[in-house]
């Protein structure tokens, strides 16, 4: 143990006297091309992965950083996590003003330790450490160097130079260090180099390195920053954590890992299998059987996290949650899986990335890079999926969270990947019916249905199932496109199908919704459903185009106008079809009685950055006619 301390020690002061050579940072040293749209700018960055075996190894980092402005204050924060499986053992920072000459050296006593706690969980030893000089004279310069401790390798660092939109970066400099027999894996991302490669005294070496990497400016609809700039994955062939050991060659070994840590915890105490059978054994169709089970987990469990150790990725068993009423989302979907079991229904609990913009997968190259947990039950024509930390959405839907991405199905018999729901056109629907009245003075008054189905539903749903009524009459009062409004009345329901719906009933009044101007009036007919989006022309687009949620919104309006008024001028229709979406808006005047009728289709897809002009087109278009008005005069008096 002494001698592989001394070692560690070693390659630790040999990389810092590799660093020892004086490094100017005078902001004037960085060339005009990299200060052009940079908040901030790595002058040096050299990250140093020492492997000693399937199980252990230290990672040395080094890197300074130059902040120009206050919006690239963020960079200069110092942070590291550690738990059971990584120690952060050494950290010296320095601040250097815009000159490049030191001004101050970090202070052992000014390392933070935090809690990295997520609010959700019970116990954790998920800790952080972190510093911040808190300059606010601008440029300057931060420089911190660590050394890390690593007592697994499941998860080897993702190597991404540029940290942000708006960032450049000088010099970046990864570098692999393990034994020659080390089965290491690694992919490249906008990187069209291959990596150096030595071996010497049974060693292997492998380094990738960038310089002069312009600040890219973040466009509307880019894609995620790793997609467009250089990275690099690394991971493991086999690996071990604690007393486990691993191999991630294929999803398959993956999956039998994760399988073989939680082997034999989803044995039910004999109380709980009699409620089972009782729920069930009486109820022939299948489906129905998942939705009773998953309706008493919600009702009988709640979602608390308890990360510890390895406990991060080994679930407590059956009996534990049956016991205390929680778990996290592991222990949950484990709970679910047990249950099902107990009922004769086949489950596999699947590992995914879970988030709304977290979607990412890469398919090729099999790593651990998960967050989360949830059920699926293989059906004979069709898959239930089942989010098991949510005490409120429906079984059978993921939403936005979940959805459409790949998953890792874990299976005695074969893991393999899956692909979650994907909810499109047809299932992310908002129809909208508005019966509406203007009086002579312009001031309207509205009833107003609307049903959000699927994706289009989230949001309610989150907001009617985490907030109180008083909180939701706020924030009805404080997020309704109206410039002068009050909510007279509201009121939600939901069902239960496989792809929900949100019923919402609201009943508002707005002063001077309409303009009285003279013997005229102006109306503007769509009155809730308005395109925000307004696109800035831009010279060269550099990006491409993704429009990732696809929707429909379908509005229906009848307005009920002050009598004595004939139509002077009326919008109009409009249809526009092209690769983007679907519009169409239609305005009619019978009586005192506009009615009106807007669909928007929303496709999604990547599109090339020379369709920006075309997409810029159309967006103003919608924007235009959704606030076009009808005009009406009143007429004389007979």
């Amino acid at each position: 143990m002494r001698k592989r301390y001394c070692l560690l020690l070693l390659h630790f002061f040999l990389l810092l006297s590799s660093y020892a050579q004086d490094v100017d940072y005078n902001v004037n040293l960085i060339s005009p091309e990299l200060r052009k749209n940079a908040n901030a700018v790595t002058r040096l960055e050299e990250t140093k992965l020492v492997i000693n075996n399937i199980g252990s190894g230290t990672l040395y980092h080094k890197y300074a950083i130059t902040v120009f402005s206050e919006a690239g204050d963020k960079f200069a924060t110092f942070f590291e996590y550690y738990d059971k499986f990584r120690k952060v053992d050494y950290v010296d920072g320095k601040l250097f003003d815009s000159t490049g000459k030191k001004i101050k050296t970090m202070k052992n006593s000014e390392l933070n330790d935090i809690s990295l706690t997520d609010g959700f969980s019970l116990a954790d030893d998920f800790r952080g450490k972190v510093h911040n000089f808190e300059r606010n004279t601008y440029p300057y310069t931060i420089e911190y160097t660590c050394s890390i401790d690593l007592n697994s390798l499941m998860f080897l660092p993702l190597w991404t130079p540029v940290q942000a939109y708006n960032y450049s970066v000088q010099d970046s400099k990864l570098t692999v260090e393990c034994p020659a027999d080390y089965k290491l894996r690694y992919k490249t991302f906008n990187y069209d180099q291959v990596p150096i490669i030595t071996t010497v005294n049974n060693n292997t070496s492998y380094e990738w390195a960038v310089k002069s990497v312009r600040a890219i400016s973040e466009e509307r609809y880019s894609p995620l920053l790793h997609e467009i700039t250089p990275s690099v994955l690394l991971a493991p062939t086999d690996f071990k954590m604690g007393d486990y050991v691993g191999n991630m060659n294929s999803w398959k070994d993956l999956g039998e890992f994760f399988f073989t840590l939680n082997q034999g915890r989803d044995v039910l105490p004999d109380g709980l299998k009699k409620t089972v059978h009782l729920l069930t054994d009486n109820i022939p169709d299948t489906i129905n059987k998942i939705k009773v089970l998953y309706t008493y987990l919600q009702k009988n469990t709640r979602y608390v996290s308890v990360q510890l150790g390895i406990g991060g990725w080994q679930t407590f068993d059956a009996n534990y949650v049956a016991k205390n009423d929680y778990g996290d989302c592991k222990a949950l979907s484990n709970y679910m899986h047990s249950m099902l079991k107990e009922a004769g229904i086949k489950s596999n609990c699947t590992l995914i990335n879970a988030g709304r913009f977290n979607t990412d997968f890469e398919e090729a190259f099999p790593s651990a890079h998960f967050n989360h947990v949830i059920v699926c039950v293989p059906m004979a024509k069709d898959t239930m999926w089942l989010e098991c930390t949510s005490q409120t959405l429906p079984a059978g839907y993921l939403s936005g969270f979940t959805a459409d991405r790949d998953a890792l199905l874990i299976d005695e018999r074969g893991s393999k990947l899956v692909h979650t729901p994907v909810y499109g056109l047809s299932d992310n629907i908002q129809k909208r019916n508005i019966m509406a009245a203007i009086d002579s003075e312009g001031n309207l008054r509205a009833t107003i249905n609307t049903q959000a189905k699927g994706m289009q539903g989230d949001h309610l749903h989150g907001l009617i199932n985490g907030l109180s009524k008083d909180k939701i009459n706020e924030y009805l009062k404080n997020n309704i496109d109206l410039p002068t409004y009050d909510v007279v009345k509201f009121n939600y329901k939901e069902d239960s199908l496989l792809v929900p719906s949100v019923y919402e009933q609201l009943e508002l009044t707005a002063n001077d919704y309409a303009q009285v101007s003279g013997k005229r009036l102006f109306i503007t007919p769509n009155i809730l459903t308005k395109n925000i989006t307004k696109l800035q022309s831009e010279e060269e687009r550099k990006t491409k185009i993704e429009l990732s949620y696809e929707y429909a919104d379908i509005d229906t309006v009848e307005i009920q106008i002050p009598a004595g008024y004939t139509p002077e001028s009326i919008p109009a229709d409009i249809s526009i079809k092209n690769k983007f979406g679907n519009y169409f808006a239609s305005v009619k005047v019978n009586g005192n009685k506009i009615s009106y009728y807007r669909k928007q289709e929303q496709v999604g897809g990547n599109f090339p950055a020379s369709d920006y002009a075309d997409l810029e087109s159309y967006y103003d278009k919608m924007y235009k006619y959704d606030r076009l008005k009808v005009v009406f005069i009143k007429s004389d008096p007979q």
